[in-house]
């Protein structure tokens, strides 16, 4: 069982963490197909699922602000996790 003083560490970490990926971009990045060259942005929103051309020239860019939004998911998972643990202390 982690202490307070670990719990209040972990979760201030994990807002830094979170703060520092909110320049962010959901969704994955895919190629077009074989035949067609170029890449898509593919996100669903209300099971809906929606994509989004790329520029060559943003590529880089794209890859990079999908990566922190399955980051971002990381970290707020765990936040959950600390703050299901100081609920139960009786820390909120």
């Amino acid at each position: 069982m982690k202490s307070h003083e670990a719990m209040e560490k972990e979760r201030e970490r994990l807002h830094a963490e979170i703060v520092a990926c909110l320049d962010f971009l959901m969704g994955s990045v895919s190629t077009k197909g074989p035949s067609r060259p170029g890449l898509n942005l593919t996100f669903k929103i209300n099971q809906v699922t929606r994509t989004r051309h790329i520029r060559k020239d943003l590529e880089t860019q794209v890859k990079q602000m999908t990566a922190r939004w399955r980051r971002l998911r990381v970290y707020l998972h765990r936040l959950s996790d600390v703050n299901w643990q100081r609920l139960n202390h009786g820390l909120f």
